[in-house]
């Protein structure tokens, strides 16, 4: 497994802007896919965003357009930005690498396809 820690969770007013980080080994921004998923209260985890070495990326389509993955390779750093935030957006947001995981067959949002994650930055957004 791969260490990852998150951060950047927050509670803003809707509307808001946050920008998650999550910090890990170097090599994992030159050949890993890494992701986003989130868990809201009471539901299932959901594929947040998706990128590979290449910057390719996937988005979950309700949030297209709102959210930003990307990543800094100097930094060794994976990055979501959240703008114009919703209180359905709260949730506590993860992110993930594998070394495969875009290679392999299935949805880009398929959490299964990754095996290192981190614990975590709690997001909340109120109304």
């Amino acid at each position: 497994q791969v260490q990852l820690v998150e951060s950047g969770g927050d509670s803003v007013q809707d509307g808001g802007s946050l920008r998650l980080s999550c910090v890990g080994p170097g090599f994992v921004f030159a050949s890993y896919c890494m992701a986003w998923f989130r868990q809201r209260r009471g539901k299932e985890r959901e594929g947040v965003a998706t990128i590979d070495p290449a910057n390719i990326t996937n988005y979950a389509e309700s949030l297209k357009g709102r959210f930003t993955i990307s990543q800094d390779i100097i930094k060794n750093t994976l990055y979501l930005q959240m703008n114009s935030l919703l209180p359905e957006d709260t949730a506590m947001y993860y992110c993930a690498v594998d070394r495969l995981a875009c290679l392999r067959t299935g949805g880009w949002d398929d959490h299964v396809k990754y095996n290192s994650w981190g614990q975590g930055t709690q997001v909340t957004v109120s109304s």
